[in-house]
């Protein structure tokens, strides 16, 4: 059976689905599991939600921040998990594997940031979605690998891209090489302008101020963007509407301050969902409830 088949076969009917998956246009050599929630309203039609889990490489628990929501609108989430041992490290999970151990440049198709776009496509194949389109939330690492899969994949598949509290931001230079910026893996004027465009929407958790701990990238390039991720979040979209200004263009990015929440990917999903499919943040009541639980995931 094709993967094709797999898919269509397993996303049949609604429910919690783990789906195992090997990349055969990518990387064969490291497997994922591709964790999947079919809502019971869900039909072809409907959006498709791709989540991105963060350090802890939890997908199953990112696509279940995302049921409720996926209940309430009818969505399919898709939860790509890349496990520690077959993506270990920050190199091969949030900067996507484009630079190997020896310090070479990756073949393009190997990154890693080409496997949602690879994994839609098949989604349409199988008949599961007949969206154009597809939604990518992503948090904490989930967010690195987000901002940094719209800087160097093609946009025309993607509805809408979210990615909140990154640890730090591949900046949206030629003139740093990748990944502080997206010089030197072959990108040019051409996606930095794409890239600018592209209505970006950035999550920061107000609470999001540890200026230290074990999941806060430390190394120069990383606090030279500020001391903690919420600061960070405002560097990178100043640093957005700089290169559009010299380049006489729009820098179509909006950074949404999320009140009450700190590193909560729980909380980040669920405001993310009702800006997606409500137009409207939560309200000031319902964030501060999530602040005060320890309900989220890294």
């Amino acid at each position: 059976m094709s993967f094709v088949q797999t898919l269509a076969t397993a996303l049949a009917k609604p429910g919690k689905q783990a789906i195992p998956f090997i990349d055969e246009a990518g990387d064969p050599t490291r497997p994922l599991v591709i964790h999947t929630y079919r809502a019971t309203g869900y039909a072809p039609g409907k959006p498709a939600v791709f989540v991105q889990h963060g350090m802890n490489r939890n997908g199953d628990e990112y696509r279940d921040f995302w049921v409720e929501a996926a209940e309430k609108h009818g969505l399919l989430i898709i939860a790509p998990n890349y496990g520690n041992d077959e993506y270990p490290g920050a190199e091969v999970y949030n900067n996507g594997h484009v630079i190997g151990a020896d310090g070479s440049l990756r073949p393009r198709e190997k990154w890693g940031y080409a496997v949602p776009g690879r994994l839609f496509a098949m989604l349409r194949e199988a008949g599961v979605t007949t969206r154009e389109k597809a939604f990518f939330f992503g948090h904490s690492a989930g967010g690195q690998f987000g901002h940094r899969m719209a800087a160097t994949q093609p946009l025309d598949i993607f509805e809408a891209i979210a990615i909140g509290n990154p640890g730090w931001y591949t900046l949206p230079t030629l003139e740093r090489n990748f990944p502080e910026g997206m010089g030197g893996i072959g990108l040019g004027e051409k996606e930095l302008l794409a890239l600018l465009a592209y209505p970006l929407l950035i999550m920061a958790g107000e609470k999001d101020i540890e200026t230290s701990g074990p999941s806060l990238p430390a190394q120069p390039q990383a606090v030279a963007q500020g001391p903690h991720r919420f600061a960070r979040a405002h560097n990178y979209l100043a640093a957005g509407r700089a290169e559009a200004a010299r380049r006489g263009v729009a820098c179509n990015w909006r950074l949404q301050t999320v009140p009450h929440i700190g590193h909560d990917g729980a909380a980040m999903s669920r405001a993310t969902a009702s800006l997606w499919f409500e137009g409207v943040m939560p309200s000031d009541a319902v964030l501060a409830e999530w602040g005060g639980v320890k309900s989220g995931a890294l």
